[in-house]
């Protein structure tokens, strides 16, 4: 008999499949409703400021950008987002004053997303609260030894995920 780690069953066309043991079950749907639920209330939580989790990672990512600006297509990289996706979230922001569109110098088809003074302002009024959401909910949940843990444990998946992407 198979122990519960290495169960695995045929398809009838040669491919094995090795099933998640009982364990690795818990664990792969506890990191899902943990990504779920902490997401959603960090998104809850930027509400009141009139802001999504993807309008906050917009502006972090302007905000740490040179001069505050990045390429669209490098922001959508960065943000996970299609670029059609990312172009009506930009239009969204720029209705709401927080970042405008700039054409590329050296590139007539590029175009910069730039944050405004605005964004920046809203940037600096928001993440205090932001990073006490953060607090709050995920790290002072756990102790500083399994932070360093966690992030040990995650750094080979989101590794191999990066690559993945890449391809």
């Amino acid at each position: 008999m198979e122990s519960d780690t290495t169960r695995t069953t045929g398809d009838g066309d040669g491919d094995v499949t090795a099933w998640l043991s009982d364990e690795e079950q818990r664990a792969w749907r506890t990191h899902l409703e943990v990504s779920r639920l902490l997401m959603y209330q960090l998104e809850r939580d930027l509400q009141p400021f009139g802001l999504t989790n993807n309008d906050y990672e917009i502006l972090v990512n302007l905000s740490e950008a040179a001069d505050r600006r990045m390429r669209m297509s490098d922001l959508a990289r960065s943000t996970l987002q299609s670029k059609s996706r990312l172009s009506h979230q930009i239009t969204r922001m720029e209705s709401a004053g927080l970042v405008r569109r700039e054409d590329c110098d050296t590139d007539r088809r590029g175009l910069y997303a730039v944050l405004t003074d605005q964004g920046w302002d809203t940037m600096t009024k928001v993440a205090p609260h932001h990073v006490a959401s953060v607090r709050a909910h995920f790290i002072d949940l756990v102790s500083a030894a399994e932070l360093v843990s966690y992030r040990a444990a995650m750094e080979p998946v989101v590794a191999h995920l990066r690559a993945e992407r890449g391809r």
